[in-house]
């Protein structure tokens, strides 16, 4: 799907297309939800370490909106041969990124 709009000037419905049109490839959306569900579970399980152990467990967690991008980066790179959409809109990415890891888990979207 080629847009010709600017990203940043589309509505959220707009940028999902656009977004969905550069997630084609079963084995880069497989890596999208894998990077999904581990920051999911680095976030609960350094949270979880600073509550109960050590407040110093928190600093990982700053990196928890970073840590998906090692699985999407080789998804983008060597399976769907593209940009990925965050190089356009990080946060506009990261809204769509968790609407199709959504929309995936809920059966919407197949893989």
């Amino acid at each position: 799907m080629k847009n010709e709009k600017n990203p940043n000037e589309m509505t959220f419905n707009e940028y999902y297309d656009y977004y969905l049109s550069l997630h084609q490839n079963r084995t880069n959306k497989l890596l999208h939800v894998a990077g999904q569900l581990f920051t999911i579970v680095w976030v609960l399980g350094f949270g979880t370490l600073a509550f109960v152990k050590s407040f110093w467990f928190a600093l990982p967690l700053i990196f928890s909106l970073r840590v998906v991008y090692l699985f999407t980066d080789i998804g983008h790179k060597y399976f769907e041969k593209n940009t990925p959409a965050r190089k356009t809109n990080r946060w506009r990415a990261k809204a769509a990124d968790a609407k199709m890891f959504f929309d995936i888990l809920t059966g919407k979207i197949k893989i």
